[in-house]
Parts: C-alpha cells; structure tokens; sequence
C-alpha cells in the first residue's frame, strides 16, 4: 500500500500542489485495530482516527486555500481560528469540566500535524493557545480554571506564553521582568521578546522574578495577566523569516496591577510550572515539524515524478530517489518519537526525555525536508511560486523556539549517566 496517494487540495499559482495524501500519517491506516497488538500497537482508536480525519478535512477546507494570502500579506488568521473553534479544533488540551474535550497528548498531537501539512504559521497561531494554557492546566486552582480556560471554550480568544525576553532566551533563569508584592497586589515591571499571539491576546501567562535573593530556579513566579490591564503595551507585528501570520511581538509591562488570585501556585513556583507545560507543548512542536516535513515530501514526490531530465521521471534517478528515501525515512522516525513522548505524558509518566527527543528530531526533519524538496525542485524551488519555498522559510522556527536544539541535546544528556549506570 502506497504512503502517498493523491487527494484533492486545490491552490492557486503553483504555491500548494493540487494533490495531498489519501492515506493517514504513518500507521494509522497501515495497522488493523483488529490486530489490537497485545503489546506495542501503532494503529489509532476509532475516536484517534475520526480527529485525524476532522483535521484534515478542515485543513484541506480551510487552511489550504488561503496559505499563501496569509503568507503574502502576513494577516492574522483570525477567520481560520474562528472556524476551527467552532468544529473543536482550538484549545484542545482544556479538561472537560471547563468547557474543552480534555483531549489526550496522542489526540492533540494527531490534530497538530494535520494543521501544519497546511500551513505551520496558522497552525502556531491555533497551538500557541495550548501552551498558554499549559501552565494553569498544569498548576491552576478551580478558579482560575473555570474563569480563564472557560472563556476560552466559550468564544474564540486566543493568549500568550509570556517567558522569552530581549536577553534572556534559552536562559530562562536570567528573566530580569519583576513582579513586586505590594498590599494585596503583584506589580510587573518589565520586556518580553518574540510573544506569539500577543498582538491580539486576551490574556497572558508571565513568568517574573519575584524574589532576587532566591537561587535562580525559586526566584520565579508565574501569574496570569488580563490583556486589557493598564500599562501592557504591545509592541509592533515582527516581520520573520516564515511563518509570517503568526503574531510575534514584544510586550511590555508597566506597572501592571495584578491580584493576588491570578499567582498561579505559590511564589517561586514559576519555573517549574514554566519547564512543566514544555511537557505538554514540546511534542506538539514536534507534531507541526511532522507535519511540514510530511508536506515536503510530498511536494518533492510529486514533483520529481512529474518532471523529467534526460528521457526519464527525476525519480527514477538514484540521486534524487536516496533523497526522498531519507526524507521518507525523517518524517516516520520523528512521527514515533513523538507518539512516544506523547504516549508517555498519557500515562502519567515524566515525559521530559522523549518531549525534547522528539521535538529536536522533528525540528531537524521539517529543516532537512525543506531543504530537500528545495534541492529537488531545482531553480524552481528558489522561486516563491514553488509549492516548497515557504516550506523552507517557515522550517527554520521549529529549531529556535519552545526551546533551541541545542536546549534540547543539554536536557537530553543530563540523563543520560543515569540511565547508563554500569
């Protein structure tokens, strides 16, 4: 049974193919749920499957067909965000009790690479809900549940994850944004860089050092900030490389008054609660690298069947068949790797090894993918016509932000002599 079989996408210019796949990422269709393998067992649920198959319609309906405005113009998705609230589509990782379908990481991680083998910058804008969710889900009281993940379910709002600062990044611990205790009141004071969806953000989570005597990982606080609130002031829409609708800006807080009831956990909880979402999002960002990586070799497959240089089909040339080979072989790698960091956080497990596993492979297949589909199609694919020119600009993000690559292999080898023990 063919991987990659045609089904209908249609787009304008050449910039998206007219054909997509017919058949479910990686094993979702290859294994009979009837073989329900009494150990590992790669196939879907039936209620796995019909959110795969929600998604991508929707993508196919929805996303498909306006990529390339959103790409060109850089305009806020706001319609696609609109719509995919509607179907259940945003704010996937919120409990049942307030509103949401409390879906599974395995689900969300379905749903995710679907939206982004349409277009990873709409996609950014729907999944950067997930990670300013993350923090209450992971640390919230019932009422700040009820109150800031209930609107969410209600209508479509979107917030923002409020750590990364002109000059502290990767560095999570050299946060300089304060937040100071006076009467019944937290005040912030302080610059956050590179905040997606914080443009329109109806909320923010904001992590702020609240205690400089404490070491650096219990001098954090985390606290959930109104977006109306006197003195946050929102920076002007970056222009980026790819991705270009998703909303990127600086935010700045000036005095900004903040209740006591909107500290999420105790004071100097804000970097665990920060690091503890990163296992819910990270194999997400992962899933987003799945799927544009996916979409780059369709792209390439098709075209290198289609075109033709000295009496045969591009594919039928050894060097150009290895590349796909390799490009075939990234994306199921990094597909598993995240079904089981997904997998892992499912089953109440520290997931933490397997997120930044996953989310380091996943990044490096959407960047090599890209890349390749770029060298197949030729002088073609250096043209914004091409279907894989965005492709490649909007790759590079996935090895820079929720953590660098380099984040990842730190975290990853600090595990390692403890899981080697002689």
């Amino acid at each position: 049974m063919s991987f990659l079989a045609s089904r209908s996408l249609s787009s304008s210019k050449g910039f998206l193919s007219a054909g997509a796949r017919a058949i479910a990422p990686a094993s979702s269709r290859l294994f009979s749920q009837s073989a329900a393998a009494k150990n590992v067992n790669f196939g879907l649920s039936e209620d796995q499957q019909a959110y795969q198959d929600l998604a991508r319609k929707f993508t196919r309906d929805n996303i498909i067909p306006v990529a390339r405005h959103h790409d060109e113009t850089m305009e806020y998705p706001w319609d696609v965000i609109k719509k995919a609230h509607s179907v259940g589509l945003l704010n996937t990782h919120v409990p049942e009790k307030y509103g949401g379908p409390g879906l599974g990481l395995m689900e969300c991680s379905l749903i995710t690479e679907e939206l982004a083998y349409g277009c990873t910058g709409i996609q950014t804008a729907i999944e950067a809900n997930g990670l300013a969710e993350a923090p209450l889900i992971v640390a919230g009281n019932d009422q700040q549940m009820s109150k800031y993940l209930g609107r969410m379910t209600e209508e479509p709002l979107v917030a923002s994850y409020c750590v990364t600062e002109p000059g502290a990044g990767s560095d999570v611990a050299n946060i300089s944004t304060r937040a100071e205790k006076r009467g019944d009141k937290w005040v912030l004071n302080g610059t956050k860089m590179w905040i997606t969806n914080g443009g329109h953000a109806n909320w923010y989570f904001v992590l702020a050092r609240t205690n400089p005597e404490e070491r650096p990982h219990k001098a954090l606080s985390g606290f959930i900030v109104d977006g109306d609130a006197p003195g946050v002031l929102r920076g002007k829409k970056e222009i980026n490389m790819g991705q270009r609708c998703s909303d990127t800006r600086m935010i700045t807080f000036e005095d900004v008054e903040v209740p006591e009831e909107n500290l999420l956990g105790k004071p100097g909880d804000g970097f665990k609660i920060a690091m503890g979402a990163f296992d819910i999002t990270r194999p997400l960002v992962a899933s987003g690298a799945v799927g544009l990586a996916q979409r780059a070799l369709y792209e390439a497959t098709v075209y290198a069947k289609e075109r033709k240089t000295m009496g045969k089909s591009i594919i039928d040339h050894q060097a150009v068949a290895f590349m796909l080979a390799d490009m075939q072989m990234a994306v199921e790698s990094s597909r598993n790797l995240v079904w089981k960091a997904c997998w892992y956080k499912d089953q109440g497990k520290r997931n933490s090894f397997y997120a930044s596993m996953a989310k380091c492979l996943a990044s490096r297949a959407a960047v090599s993918n890209a890349d390749q589909a770029v060298q197949i199609y030729g002088g073609l694919g250096f043209n914004s016509e091409s279907a894989v020119e965005k492709l490649y600009r909007d790759a590079k993000i996935f090895e820079l932000y929720e953590g660098t690559s380099q984040i990842q292999r730190l975290i990853i080898s600090r595990q390692l002599a403890d899981l080697y023990n002689a």
